[in-house]
């Protein structure tokens, strides 16, 4: 009978493992495949062709042409690679700043604790987009802004978390242990706490990139992020929006639908890697 229980209790976890590996791999494989298309596709698409105006998916055309002619499968694909550098660079950078800000906190002595808990309340205190407007506005939009933006409005939550575990990190015995033989706050925090803090790192980074493309798709759709000549997903919605009552469906819902599985693989991998990194995490379930 307790062979029986003890074989009830493991497959499940087997089970959530599996599944969590397969998802990562269809995750892996979908964005391995974006890419791929992106920088298989030529720029011959993006040129404008009036004799191919406003014409309907089909072979020659997966996702129709433009008003135009410009091949919408190809200003989809170079708008998903170009949101997905933008937005890998914003995260990795917001990133960056929560590590600076949590190791800061909780390294530094009560003083820069204060200031630094006060100055994330300040930012979480404000919506991320009204933030991402106004950096945007200031450094006059473009990729630029949007990084920076990104960058400057995203680090709050993950530098709590940082702090937290940089804390329990400074109790532990190995790290009591280096102390008490006078080993400098800059060796400790490099050989003990930087390399424990990988993991969350990665996925504060996967995390982040997902907000980064939404973010940065909206802030193009209104007007005040990447330049109109750049074939980016929030131009091509912006534009297609003064086409939809004409009919002309495919230069919205395609690229829309393509932006959205975009987001939620990269969701998708920053949940199977959270339930990676916390063991505890799938046990649970």
């Amino acid at each position: 009978m307790k062979q029986l229980l003890g074989v009830g209790m493991v497959l499940p976890k087997i089970h959530s493992r599996l599944k969590i590996w397969i998802s990562t791999m269809i995750a892996l494989f979908v964005l391995l495949t974006l890419i791929a298309m992106s920088m298989w596709l030529d720029d011959s698409g993006l040129a404008t062709n009036l004799t191919q105006r406003n014409v309907e998916p089909s072979t020659l055309h997966p996702f129709g042409t433009d008003w135009l002619g410009r091949d919408m499968f190809t200003r989809t694909m170079k708008g998903l690679l170009l949101s997905l550098k933008v937005g890998l660079t914003a995260g990795i950078s917001s990133v960056v700043i929560a590590s600076i800000m949590g190791l800061t906190a909780a390294v530094m002595g009560r003083m820069v604790n204060r200031f630094i808990n006060w100055l994330t309340d300040l930012f979480l205190s404000v919506p991320h987009l009204v933030t991402l407007l106004l950096i945007s506005f200031v450094l006059g939009g473009g990729a630029k802004g949007i990084i920076i933006g990104v960058a400057l409005t995203h680090w709050p939550s993950l530098s709590r978390v940082i702090r937290a575990e940089v804390m329990q990190i400074q109790t532990a015995p190995y790290v009591v242990i280096s102390r008490n033989f006078g080993k400098s706050r800059w060796w400790i925090a490099t050989r003990h706490i930087i390399p424990h803090l990988v993991p969350q790192l990665l996925v504060g980074i996967i995390l982040v990139v997902p907000h980064a493309i939404l973010h940065e798709a909206s802030i193009t759709f209104i007007g005040m992020g990447l330049s109109p000549h750049e074939p980016a997903i929030g131009i091509i919605l912006s534009e297609s929006m003064r086409y939809l009552s004409s009919g002309l469906w495919w230069l919205a819902l395609l690229p829309g639908l393509c932006l959205l599985v975009l987001v939620r693989t990269f969701a998708m991998l920053g949940e199977n890697l959270k339930q990676v990194v916390n063991p505890q995490y799938t046990h649970d379930k």
